[in-house]
């Protein structure tokens, strides 16, 4: 598979284990209108996997769509540990969302200068999904925050589980230099500085810190992942590996 096509697979892939992690949550939402929400944000993400899936089929001829999102084997993904996380209680599904929201943010309005116009189209399409996604979760963090004792608790916790693993949502992987090399790829720099001031200025307004200290894990770019990713891709694989002709 060529650079281009492993590039494509890094922003599939965070998009489809983030909508099956999402997914996880239908029916356990705080309140109806929540739970509905948290499912429309999983639907806007796997859309966005198929897209790309399908495009990645369509270059290089004699695959489909599904070969991607659920034939490969576990360090064949390419998606940052983050998003494989389990969910938690809500603060953290939340928590994460928030942290991958911003991320969204910044990364798809810097792709849209691509010299690539397959990443350009998907990435104005995606936009407007994930401006919703953003508000809607920076809201949430406010109201962790400014809400009770026991909500702020939680979402500080949130914080101090998850922040250790942002930091590879800003690791180059050998595709990323050679991706931002072309001009098709996105300068991950100057999206964490970006991010960063966003996130604070939100954990501000929230009244939540930035946690001063965490353990940094990675590893997900490399196809290296945390034992909960195996038990996720046998639930999301058991319909393809029990019936092979089955499509979506």
């Amino acid at each position: 598979m060529n650079t281009v096509h492993n590039y494509y697979l890094q922003i599939a892939d965070n998009a489809l284990i983030l909508s099956h992690r999402l997914s996880e949550n239908c029916s356990k939402g705080p309140f109806l209108e929540e739970d509905l929400a948290t499912t429309n944000v999983a639907l806007d993400f796997i859309g966005l996997a198929e897209s790309i899936y399908e495009e990645i089929a369509k270059q290089r001829g004699n695959f489909i769509g599904d070969d991607f999102a659920y034939r490969r084997n576990e360090n064949e993904y390419r998606n940052v540990l983050l998003v494989e996380k389990e969910n938690g209680d809500f603060a953290q599904l939340m928590t994460r969302q928030f942290l991958m929201d911003v991320f969204n943010y910044h990364f798809f309005s810097a792709l849209t200068e691509s010299k690539d116009a397959f990443l350009v189209a998907i990435s104005h399409k995606s936009l407007k999904e994930v401006k919703y996604h953003l508000k809607r979760s920076s809201e949430w963090m406010i109201r962790f925050g400014k809400g009770t004792e026991l909500s702020k608790e939680k979402a500080t916790s949130a914080l101090q589980e998850l922040w250790g693993y942002t930091n590879e949502l800003f690791e180059n992987s050998a595709v990323d230099t050679e991706m931002l090399e072309n001009g098709i790829g996105v300068d991950l720099r100057l999206i964490h500085e970006a991010w960063l001031a966003q996130v604070q200025a939100v954990l501000t307004t929230a009244t939540l810190e930035i946690p001063a200290k965490s353990t940094v894990f990675s590893g997900g770019k490399k196809g290296i992942h945390t034992e909960s990713f195996g038990y996720l891709l046998a639930e999301m694989q058991f319909l393809t590996n029990k019936y092979h002709d089955a499509v979506w």
